[in-house]
């Protein structure tokens, strides 16, 4: 089934190079890499898949896509037992009862008012839209679909299906169709492989940490606070904390931020062991590693 993904002219971009342009103007810096693929999955209207660590930004990629085509931004967030119900829709049970209780107050009526108070009970108004069925009756709209690898192996079937067509049938409404499709980004940590099915319905892309200078502006873009002699040292910190290979959680770039940002608001000029070692809580979050890196900070910033 063929969509042409359509928005407004002063919302549409053009080119690679211009799509970057506008996410920077949100504050996400990405590499021509990601520009491009995120290009493509909104030219040709394929979900983008996008992998990578923690704190890489792969969820800040879709909010920022959403700015920057001025596009609601709906939200999934994946989990364990996670089913169809929960991403599509529900019945607001509560108020059906009161619907009935009401009806009841009223004196009853004949056998055909009985039946038309019961077909009531799955009126719109009863009806609870979660995520996706939300997409598609709002788009054009971001939808993100988050830590698809914490769901089961159902739940990826039950989205390729939704995403092959962009519809969802309510037996008891109707089939609800996108006017147009959503811009779907899907995230994995990759705790587990995604089933080929799925990763064939869309692009691909791996994000990697950014490279040192990449991370100094991203820390810049995002804190302007922050001077850029701060940003350049903690960020050389970060980086070689990655290196090390034997962190249980590496910090990503939302933890520079942190760090950054907590030690701006310290009024930090230029970081020193201690200071670090005051403020590690922003960017290390398990004890283990908050040993290791103690240990080191000495050593780590006299380089």
């Amino acid at each position: 089934m063929s969509h042409a993904w359509q928005v407004e002219p002063t919302q549409s971009t053009h080119t690679a190079a211009e799509l970057a342009e506008r996410l920077s103007a949100t504050g996400y810096l990405c590499d021509e890499a990601l520009a491009v693929v995120s290009f493509l999955a909104l030219q040709m209207s394929r979900p983008l898949l996008v992998e990578g660590e923690p704190g890489t930004g792969k969820t800040a990629l879709a909010e920022a896509i959403a700015e920057a085509l001025e596009v609601p931004f709906i939200r999934l967030q994946c989990y364990e037992g996670i089913d169809a119900s929960q991403a599509l829709y529900d019945w607001d049970f509560p108020r059906q009862i009161l619907h009935l209780r009401a009806l009841e107050a009223a004196g009853g009526g004949t056998v055909g008012e009985v039946e038309q108070a019961e077909k009531q009970l799955f009126d719109e108004r009863f009806l609870l839209a979660r995520p996706v069925l939300r997409a598609l009756r709002e788009s054009p709209a971001v939808l993100l679909i988050d830590e698809i690898d914490r769901a089961d192996d159902e739940f990826e079937a039950f989205l390729l299906e939704v995403l092959s067509g962009y519809q969802v049938s309510i037996p008891e409404l109707g089939t609800v169709v996108a006017r147009t499709p959503p811009i779907v980004v899907l995230t994995s940590n990759r705790t587990r492989e995604i089933h080929d099915a799925l990763k064939r319905r869309c692009l691909y892309h791996w994000i990697e940490h950014p490279g040192l200078e990449r991370e100094v502006a991203i820390v810049r873009s995002r804190a302007p606070e922050v001077s850029t002699e701060l940003a350049r040292q903690v960020v050389t910190l970060v980086q070689q904390l990655r290196a090390r290979g034997d962190l249980l959680k590496p910090p990503g770039v939302a933890e520079t931020l942190d760090w950054a940002r907590a030690l701006d608001r310290l009024g930090t000029r230029t970081l020193d062991v201690a200071t670090a070692a005051a403020t590690l809580g922003a960017a290390v979050k398990y004890r283990e590693d908050t040993e290791l890196v103690r240990e080191a900070l000495d050593r780590m910033l006299s380089t």
